[in-house]
């Protein structure tokens, strides 16, 4: 027998073996159905809102100005303090309009005088016309003296109302109650007559407003879900509002919308909603930014679909895979309006007992066959899938 080597040796196995191996046929063996994880679809209620950015405005703003000129005398409020409606602010030097109104007063007593005196005469020589003791023509300029002392008195009493005003306006007050801001002038000051610089401004804060502005295209979507039905509020009912202030803290008390602007912005597309807010502890400031969350009611029969599930093209339309009867994966394309949680609020597309996919998704293409395995995902979106399917292969 010839002597085979080592190596020899091996060549040999390997050779047998490689021919009681049976033949395969060439390229990938065939693919399984992909497993991928669902959720059935129920229309629910949903509470609609609206997202919108705010501004906070004072509920009323009166800027101080003298109606008078003079030296401001007194200062009567604290910077920063409460204000109500006619407390003194500022009072100006008054010695002039006192002399003015003296003068005024004075005017008016020697009209007076000048009156009575011409009312006697005109009365003397219309009683003396009826005997003809008198011209016709003395009556007459009887008559024009008596018109023209009555027209001075009226002339010297307007005199006498408007050195009275001027009098009152040396002592400044407030027009609204409020919050009052620095004054721009001291004790000591000259200030003018309607001057351009505000002297303080005073700012009615509780309540409070804040601007929201949303686009003409909101509008007009939100008109045809109430119009179609499918957005229904508790009739009179205001809509309310919340807050989120500028550190994501939540402002306590709810507000109403007071307000809608009826012009839609040329330039942005946007109009205003006003709401109204208690402000009690001024924790709203006029300048304020915030966000603001707008209740418009409820839409009937919406579903909730896991924002994991939706994805969008590059037209923006959002599309949803949904395991069809034969068990295949089926694209669906949804209309969104808004979110809820870590759900987009749906209106169309999908329909109730629709087996929604929410996991998997890297694995199929439309059409392709799917293993459904149910799943849930709890609040912060993560899918709680039951592999008891697969444990059980």
């Amino acid at each position: 027998m010839r002597n085979i080597g080592k190596s020899g040796g091996v060549l040999l196995v390997l050779a047998i073996l490689t021919a009681c191996q049976p033949s395969s046929p060439s390229g990938p063996p065939p693919a399984g159905k992909v497993e991928v994880g669902y959720v059935t679809l129920q229309p629910t209620s949903v509470p609609r809102t609206m997202a919108l950015p705010g501004r906070v405005v004072a509920l009323a703003t009166a800027e101080i100005r003298p109606q008078v000129n003079g030296i401001v005398r007194k200062i009567a409020f604290r910077e920063g303090g409460v204000v109500k409606p006619d407390d003194v602010l500022y009072e100006l030097d008054d010695a002039k309009f006192k002399a003015a109104y003296a003068a005024a007063a004075a005017a008016v007593k020697k009209t007076e005088a000048a009156t009575a005196g011409a009312r006697t005469a005109f009365d003397r020589n219309e009683k003396l016309s009826e005997s003809n003791a008198v011209a016709a023509q003395t009556v007459d300029d009887a008559r024009s003296t008596l018109l023209q002392a009555e027209a001075s008195e009226e002339a010297a009493k307007a005199d006498l109302e408007t050195a009275s005003i001027n009098l009152e306006n040396a002592t400044i007050r407030a027009p609204i109650g409020g919050i009052i801001g620095v004054s721009t002038v001291s004790v000591g000051a000259l200030v003018t007559e309607n001057q351009t610089d505000a002297l303080a401004t005073i700012r009615q804060i509780d309540p409070i407003n804040v601007d929201l502005v949303d686009s003409s295209a909101n509008l007009l979507r939100v008109r045809e879900e109430v119009d179609s039905g499918q957005l229904g509020r508790e009739p009179g009912k205001p809509a309310a509002v919340t807050l989120t202030l500028e550190n994501g803290k939540a402002y306590g008390t709810a507000g109403t919308i007071s307000l809608t602007e009826i012009v839609v912005s040329e330039t942005t597309g946007t109009f205003t909603l006003r709401a109204t807010f208690p402000n009690s502890q001024r924790v709203l400031l006029p300048g304020m930014f915030v966000e603001a969350s707008v209740d418009l009611g409820t839409l009937n029969c919406a579903f909730l679909v896991p924002q994991r599930a939706v994805t969008r093209g590059d037209d923006g339309v959002a599309t949803v895979y949904v395991v069809s009867t034969d068990n295949k994966a089926e694209a669906k394309r949804i209309t969104t309006t808004g979110t809820s949680g870590n759900s987009w609020i749906v209106t169309d597309g999908v329909s109730a007992g629709d087996r929604l996919i929410v996991d998997g998704f890297q694995k199929f293409s439309s059409g392709a066959e799917v293993e459904p395995v149910e799943a849930s995902i709890d609040d912060d979106g993560v899918v709680e899938q039951d592999l008891a399917t697969e444990s059980g292969k």
